[in-house]
């Protein structure tokens, strides 16, 4: 289980990510059923990344992998092509989606989205650090 302080805290070091690199973003954290258990949009971030934000960490948990690593194995002509499609389309398949992970298991994941995928890696990547 993930508490609402550890999901607000994983949000608050996302935060400031976000704020070193010049780039606002909407950061979702999800419980360990894929369910919203926090949620931030910085002042700046894009409407429609809300839901992109929130489904990069279903996702995450939904699969129990990083984003940027299921896109891989989602291109034309690997195993997992057009997983995208699935889950009524809710399926990320590129960058900003973590598992977040305590004595090895999945407890829950974070999604960050507004910047550049490689934007949304790092500021996804500071805040599953401070898990």
């Amino acid at each position: 289980m993930i508490t609402l302080e550890e999901a607000q805290r994983v949000i608050s070091a996302a935060q400031q990510k976000a704020r070193e690199i010049g780039q606002p973003m909407d950061i979702a954290v999800v419980d360990a059923g894929g369910n919203l258990k926090a949620f931030a949009r910085m002042d700046g971030g894009f409407i429609g990344s809300i839901d992109i934000s929130i489904n990069k960490a279903f996702t995450a948990i939904a699969f129990e992998t990083q984003t940027k690593d299921l896109g891989e194995q989602a291109q034309a002509g690997e195993p997992l092509f057009g997983i995208n499609t699935t889950n009524s389309g809710r399926v990320v398949i590129f960058a900003g989606g973590i598992p977040l992970e305590r004595d090895g298991a999945v407890v829950g994941a974070i999604g960050v989205s507004t910047g550049t995928v490689e934007q949304d890696q790092e500021v996804a990547e500071a805040g599953a650090a401070a898990f």
